[in-house]
């Protein structure tokens, strides 16, 4: 899901103000390129996870992962990029619709698996979330028509299979440096 020369962050962080801010400035000093940013609740009372798509070899990302164990809300930091894991973002999408191309624009909609939020006299608001492939595909495909507004949230990725990610119990949330 990751574009080449990228890698993919997960991080556990305290919710807390300022956080985020302090992770930003920690890219910005380091000279690192975030390509897409997302953060939101865990499960975790408290805990709030980032996910972060940084441009980085396997050497800056070590590098990245050390540096956001130095800041003290940081509990814990996984580079997923290399493991198998679930890819989304969502888009929300206005496209210029006329009533004669409003059944081809939702035949289109459906072929995505996206849906139709909001309709007014000449707009339909799409909503696809999927990996940026699919988003950049339906992208295309409505272009046409005319897209009036698109937004998009950065990437979220979780791990696939069982016993991944750290529990608020675990000794995992903080940093081992052996």
């Amino acid at each position: 899901m990751t574009s080449p020369g990228s890698r993919t962050f997960v991080a556990y962080v305290e919710d807390k103000p300022g956080v985020l801010n302090r992770v930003a400035s920690l890219f910005r000093r380091r000279n690192f390129n975030i390509e897409s940013l997302n953060v939101g609740k865990t499960h975790m009372p408290g805990v709030s996870r980032m996910t972060f798509v940084a441009s980085a070899d396997r050497d800056t990302a070590l590098r990245v992962e050390a540096n956001l164990y130095k800041l003290v809300n940081v509990l814990h930091v996984e580079d997923i990029t290399d493991a198998p894991a679930v890819y989304r973002l969502l888009a929300l999408i206005k496209v210029r619709v006329e009533p004669a191309q409003r059944p081809e624009v939702l035949q289109l909609v459906e072929v995505f698996r996206a849906k139709v939020v909001d309709v007014s006299a000449s707009t339909l608001v799409v909503e696809l979330a999927g990996t940026g492939e699919k988003v950049e595909g339906l992208v295309a495909v409505l272009r046409p028509y005319g897209i009036e507004e698109l937004v998009q949230t950065g990437v979220v990725a979780m791990e696939r299979g069982s016993g991944h990610g750290p529990s608020l119990a675990s000794a995992s949330l903080r940093p081992r440096f052996d």
